[in-house]
């Protein structure tokens, strides 16, 4: 276990891989090819948004990633491709500047890089395991779930929205100030992850078209 948690270190806490996998995740499911979000004359709102989000049922997108470290004097940049399975199969597949996979299937997280593999029981890192969760609450439209974890706010309109999720639990918020999604109706643009400490990251997003074979 030892070796694990230094594994996961490099993010304040246990939180560091799961807080950059949930970012990556939230983007994977909602980055399905477009559903037919029909009936544009209705309002736009949270339950809307969740409704819309949860016609994925599955998704694959590449991204690119700028994390802005303390630690670091210029901004990181990694970039790699996303994956979501409905209900629960979700992963990161870092491809450069180092190769580096993170996988949550059901309850459990799997990280592979530097030719080593670990595995994680979610129940053994609540922090962790509520914040995965909050993020599948989201894509898979529950609201109920998810305002059980975060204050939600959303501003924009369909074409054009904003979602900011910021954690109740105190020592969550000790780890992450705020997450914040952004995109036009059911597809996701970019993920924002804020840590207390002032550390911060950004990613965009670039839906991969289904394969019609």
């Amino acid at each position: 276990m030892t070796a694990v948690r230094r594994f996961l270190l490099p993010f304040p806490l246990a939180l560091h891989r799961g807080a950059r996998l949930l970012a990556a995740t939230a983007a994977a499911i909602a980055l399905a090819a477009p559903a037919h979000a029909a009936d544009t004359g209705s309002a736009w709102n949270l339950d809307r948004l969740m409704s819309t989000l949860a016609q994925h049922k599955s998704g694959r997108a590449t991204f690119t990633e700028t994390k802005y470290l303390s630690i670091a004097t210029q901004p990181v940049e990694s970039s790699g491709e996303l994956v979501f399975v409905a209900p629960d199969h979700l992963e990161k597949h870092t491809l450069s500047p180092k190769p580096e996979h993170l996988v949550v299937d059901g309850d459990m997280l799997t990280v592979e890089r530097n030719n080593r593999k670990y595995t994680l029981a979610l129940a053994r890192y609540p922090e962790l395991g509520a914040f995965i969760d909050s993020i599948r609450a989201t894509l898979a439209g529950n609201r109920f779930a998810l305002e059980q974890v975060y204050k939600v706010a959303l501003a924009g309109r369909g074409d054009d929205w904003t979602l900011t999720l910021t954690p109740l639990d105190s020592r969550m918020l000790k780890v992450v100030s705020t997450i914040t999604i952004d995109g036009t109706r059911d597809v996701l643009r970019g993920v924002a992850i804020r840590q207390a400490d002032g550390d911060h990251s950004v990613m965009r997003l670039q839906p991969v078209p289904a394969n019609p074979n």
